[in-house]
């Protein structure tokens, strides 16, 4: 039996899935959380494909989230940097399927 842990993240790579398909997206989970199932690299969770575009997509999901990573109700995304480092965007799972549906369509 998986612990309650890797159980945890089964369930989100599954709910992840299901949100993407519920947008028109195809989704398939790596067995075993290993992208390597799916000829993809070792960190790859999940794959969600709109149209002929495929996203690579790992999973995290934790007790608590820090309250600075997650957007506010008034702002569309939070943007963070580390020092001398990338520059990502935080933004809802939701947002970021619609936005990917919008730029597809475009073309």
């Amino acid at each position: 039996m998986a612990s309650k842990s890797k159980a945890k993240g089964n369930r989100f790579e599954k709910e992840c899935c299901s949100i993407a398909e519920e947008f028109g997206f195809t989704a398939k989970r790596a067995w075993g959380s290993d992208g390597r199932s799916i000829g993809k690299s070792p960190e790859v969770d999940i794959v969600i494909g709109y149209k002929v575009k495929d996203f690579d997509i790992q999973c995290k999901v934790r007790n608590k989230i820090a309250q600075y990573i997650i957007p506010p109700e008034d702002c569309d995304f939070t943007v963070l940097k580390q020092d001398r480092g990338e520059v990502y965007a935080c933004i809802r799972y939701e947002y970021l399927l619609n936005l990917i549906k919008l730029v597809e369509e475009e073309k």
